[in-house]
């Protein structure tokens, strides 16, 4: 009984050793090529969650869309469990819920600071949001201002009349419907083959998606209009979050936290450094006049109201932002 007894103590101790240790897999869909900076910041977040457990919590990045889940359905993959976490941008999550177009409305907080102010009222929202739909927000990264890429320079609000543009979401067709355009909205996905067919001439999108999908060989301008701010979130089903122990949460929730102010330096920098890449191929970058910026602001500001009008839980974040901004 005694050999029994050691034998079987050693058993347990072998088990409970293995479990202790036992690895957590996740794949990560992301949607961005390898190359783009949302996913080297993913890569880069997957390195630091594997040091920080030691190795308890491997995350696997999976880019350019390879598990078959478009941007659209980001938010609803990681609810439903198709993937234990996801790159996701916000912008194409309104159809799950409409205050997820707080950012994108139009001049609303175009710049990094002032998005970060925005981003202090409207976080609790959305991880109210994500919360609701089985899932934890671990980080949140801006993409850098949204320019619009077109056949020919844009100098007054006549040049945009006519243009099929590209546009993310219900801001985005408001907004360019304002300016005379005419909006389609796509994921990210459809927008080089649709510009390669025609279907679109232009495009309203950051300075590093006009890299990724090698802009200059279908238009040659880009005007800065940095009219809309628009940010990813990385969140992870809260099924595979609650399975963790409690002490590997807290490292995984500290690695998130130290390198998501990184990640926004990373933003500021790959602005500078992917339209120096597009001038050095031909994109002819320009800077809305101070005339043409002020008849922007005058077709924006009417949106912010409708919009509060149409998603009452965004007044209050909309108001407090702009009580604190002003």
């Amino acid at each position: 009984m005694g050999k029994l007894a050691t034998f079987t103590a050693a058993c347990a101790f072998a088990i409970s050793t293995t479990a202790a240790f036992a690895e957590t897999a996740w794949d990560m869909s992301v949607v961005w090529p390898e190359g783009n900076f949302h996913t080297q910041n993913a890569m880069a977040f997957a390195e630091r969650v594997k040091e920080a457990t030691d190795g308890e919590v491997v995350i696997t990045v999976h880019s350019g869309g390879a598990l078959g889940i478009k941007g659209p359905e980001g938010m609803a993959a990681v609810r439903d469990g198709l993937v234990p976490i996801a790159d996701i941008l916000l912008n194409q999550q309104v159809g799950e819920a409409p205050v997820l177009g707080v950012e994108t409305l139009p001049f609303l907080a175009p710049t990094m600071p002032e998005l970060a102010l925005l981003h202090k009222f409207y976080r609790p929202k959305l991880e109210e949001v994500a919360a609701s739909m089985n899932q934890k927000v671990l980080y949140m990264v801006p993409w850098p201002g949204q320019a619009v890429y077109s056949p020919d320079k844009i100098d007054t609000l006549d040049d945009m009349k006519g243009l099929t543009i590209r546009v993310v979401d219900a801001n985005g067709t408001s907004f360019f419907e304002a300016l005379g355009a005419t909006p389609i909205q796509m994921p990210w996905g459809e927008v080089v083959p649709s510009l390669a067919a025609g279907t679109i001439k232009g495009v309203t999108t950051s300075s590093s998606s006009g890299v990724d999908g090698a802009f200059w060989e279908f238009t040659k301008n880009m005007s800065t209009f940095n009219w809309q701010a628009s940010s990813n979130m990385v969140s992870v089903n809260l099924d595979a979050w609650n399975e963790l122990p409690l002490e590997t949460q807290k490292k995984i929730e500290a690695v998130a936290e130290r390198m998501e102010g990184q990640f926004w330096l990373n933003s500021r920098a790959e602005d500078a450094k992917k339209i120096a890449m597009l001038k050095e191929h031909g994109i002819d970058v320009t800077a809305p006049s101070s005339e043409l910026n002020a008849a922007l602001m005058e077709k924006a500001m009417p949106l912010w109201d409708e919009f509060k009008k149409r998603v009452p839980d965004a007044a209050p974040i909309i108001d407090a932002y702009l009580t604190a901004r002003d």
